[in-house]
């Protein structure tokens, strides 16, 4: 492990000219804590006490989480527009994972933490530099360090953002000489009782620097049970995580990436993760339809349950490494396809969190195919419809994304072919086609499908018939790599495919 720390304090809105480069370490940090006792992998949820040694039972009341317990509680506090995690271990000791919006100045998470008695920010974790993650940062380190019991040490991956919010939080971490690392993957944060493991960014970080796709991963386990915050980590993020870690990628609880955005929370990573639940941190209203559709059509396909705070309110997870406990402020449906059926729940809204469902670490979540298996009705003979379904699978044969040329004056050049792999036609009227950014494509009436036969959609233009034409104006399929929705007329999404650039 080689630390180096650099001599000024100040961090510049380029770059961090104060950190504690901790590349290739794992284990404890010096004083921040005694070493861990060996270097795990990610699938080594392992934590420093075994989940035999934990209570009986996990606790039935939620006065305070800030004693110790025995138990690992992460709280997904409603905040908003943001995120912020505060994770307490099985000995009191406390992570707080982003502060919020900046329009908030800290309000609803210094308001969570001093309700619920947490006196000390043990370890401050910055998943990257967004005003709605880091917006209440200046005002917690000023509140620990002025009337509480201090801000032990903060993490961040190091790609600073030209914001005020973002300054105030570097001046604050000056004026209190509270010390900063620099963190990537590999890194650890030694937390008493549990495994807290940082999966990304790597070193040299991805995606030329882009903030999103270089968010701090956590992966925080006791026992069997794991959370995995993911910040806003997008495609290449994910990409990374799936490529690097493969299947000890596993994960009770996923937190969706980006809040529920469409280019976050692929399936690739459900994949991986086999979450248990899933957990969306966005506004009711968020200016920007998070949670987007297609990530609650993703999870409805494998039946995960989902708690979105615009509905639930605080979501807290507890375990003692084998079972789970979900406790929300309010009670609201889990399946991701009723969640907008829920009254908001604003984030300074009072009351108690209460049990909603306790489930055993393992399990077998479902998954779906790249193809879908649908029910659709077939033409008789005698021109009528059947009145009995019959199945068609629906896959993708080819995605041209890169059209010859300039690719503005060559859009039918760009497509997508479908094919139904099924013994049975298909009836696409209605059905759409859509991409990540959520450009939408609709099959006008009486479009069919026949068994064995493909169907091609070129983006550019023409009539109807051989072949089918969105009339988009620009390219639709990135490049570099995109995801291909296909839903039917009543918006149930039947295929998802991904495919890379």
């Amino acid at each position: 492990m080689n630390l180096r720390v650099l001599p000024s304090r100040r961090v510049a809105a380029s770059t961090l000219l104060l950190v504690v480069v901790l590349a290739g370490c794992s284990g404890g940090f010096g004083a921040l804590g005694d070493p861990a006792a060996e270097t795990t992998s990610p699938d080594d949820s392992s934590a420093g006490a075994n989940a035999s040694d934990s209570a009986a039972a996990l606790p039935e009341s939620a006065t305070t989480f800030s004693t110790s317990d025995g138990t690992l509680s992460v709280h997904f506090i409603h905040v908003g527009q943001g995120t912020s995690v505060l994770v307490v271990g099985p000995t009191g000791e406390t992570l707080l994972y982003d502060t919020g919006n900046w329009n908030d100045d800290g309000e609803h998470v210094l308001n969570y933490l001093r309700e619920h008695d947490v006196s000390r920010i043990d370890y401050l974790v910055t998943s990257h530099a967004d005003a709605d993650h880091v917006g209440g940062h200046a005002e917690v380190i000023d509140y620990y360090e002025t009337e509480a019991d201090g801000v032990g040490a903060i993490y961040d991956p190091g790609i600073a953002a030209a914001s005020r919010t973002y300054e105030a939080y570097l001046d604050a971490v000056e004026r209190h000489d509270v010390t900063l690392y620099r963190t990537q993957a590999g890194d650890s944060i030694p937390m008493a009782g549990a495994s807290v493991r940082v999966l990304a960014p790597p070193e040299g970080y991805l995606a030329d620097r882009d903030r999103n796709e270089n968010s701090l991963v956590l992966r925080v386990a006791r026992g069997n049970a794991s959370v995995l915050l993911t910040g806003d980590a997008e495609r290449r993020a994910e990409e990374y995580l799936t490529g690097r870690y493969d299947h000890a990628l596993n994960a009770t609880v996923l937190a969706a990436g980006h809040h529920g955005s469409n280019t976050s929370t692929g399936p690739a990573l459900l994949k991986e993760t086999t979450p248990r639940a899933v957990v969306v941190q966005s506004a009711y209203d968020s200016p920007y339809g998070h949670p987007h559709r297609e990530v609650l059509g993703r999870l409805a396909e494998r039946a995960i349950p989902t708690y979105w705070t615009g509905v639930h309110g605080t979501v807290v997870f507890e375990t003692d490494g084998e079972r789970v406990a979900v406790r929300t402020q309010r009670d609201a449906p889990t399946d991701p396809l009723e969640l907008r059926t829920a009254p908001r729940v604003e984030p300074s809204a009072d009351g108690p969190l209460e049990r909603r469902a306790t489930f055993s670490v393992g399990g077998d979540p479902v998954e779906p195919s790249d193809s879908a298996t649908v029910p659709s009705p077939t033409v008789a003979p005698d021109g009528g419809t059947k009145t009995t379904s019959a199945s068609g699978s629906l896959t993708v044969a080819t995605v041209h994304a890169d059209a010859r040329g300039d690719e503005d004056a060559n859009l039918n050049d760009e497509y997508v072919v479908l094919r139904n792999a099924g013994d049975r036609t298909l009836d696409l009227s209605g059905w759409t086609v859509a991409d990540e950014a959520g450009h939408t494509y609709a099959f006008p009436d009486g479009t069919t499908l026949a068994a064995g036969e493909t169907l091609t959609l070129r983006t550019g233009s023409g009539r109807d018939g051989g072949d089918y034409y969105w009339n988009a104006g620009r390219p639709v399929w990135n490049n570099a790599g995109d995801t291909v929705f296909v839903r039917t007329d009543e918006g149930r999404l039947v295929l998802e495919v991904e495919y890379d650039g």
